[in-house]
């Protein structure tokens, strides 16, 4: 019998679930339609260099088939350079295809403030290129919080501008293709 496909998804708070916690996260809502075990290690306030520095006792650890790493809006709101978190990504994604684990790629989602989304949509744009550069997945998250003609949905996000309502959850949740885990 083969074995059951493990997904741990490395994150921060809007991997946890923040702040309802991991019974509304979009990795719950995953976890409730895919024959899978899923492993939610997203901590609130972490930047992608907290998740460089648990990368091992997080994932590699737990031996997953697959990892999705969603990171950097932290990053960002605390003065991190865009070098860093682009190298702190692909150092992750590095240290997982080494490990043969598949690597699923999370866009970051969408932030209340022009001068914090300028630089999160830098990093989506590397992201994607960086993707396809190195034929990995990825979940663009974002598409949820912005409609047709790229106007912010601020419906689906809290007063504070950064964390997803529960509906922000739900739309996160349905921008997953499944047929990315086969």
């Amino acid at each position: 019998m083969p074995e059951k496909i493990k997904i741990v998804c490395l994150g921060d708070s809007i991997t946890y679930g923040f702040p309802f916690g991991h019974q509304a996260s979009w990795v719950r809502m995953l976890d409730d339609v895919i024959d899978a075990e899923l492993i939610n290690k997203g901590i609130n306030g972490n930047t992608t260099s907290d998740m460089l520095g648990r990368f091992e006792r997080a994932v590699l650890k737990y031996n997953p088939s697959y990892v999705i790493i969603m990171g950097g809006i932290n990053d960002v709101i605390c003065g991190e350079s865009y070098d860093r978190i682009i190298w702190n990504l692909r150092s992750m994604a590095e240290k997982a295809l080494a490990a043969d684990i598949k690597v699923i790629m999370g866009i970051p989602t969408a932030v209340d403030d022009p001068s914090w989304e300028k630089l999160i949509s830098r990093i989506r744009l590397w992201i994607k290129v960086y993707a396809e550069e190195k034929g990995l997945e990825i979940i663009d998250f974002s598409k949820a919080f912005f409609d047709s003609n790229g106007k912010l949905k601020n419906e689906l996000l809290l007063a504070d501008g950064g964390h997803p309502t529960m509906a922000g959850y739900e739309a996160m949740f349905e921008q997953i293709d499944l047929k990315i885990f086969k």
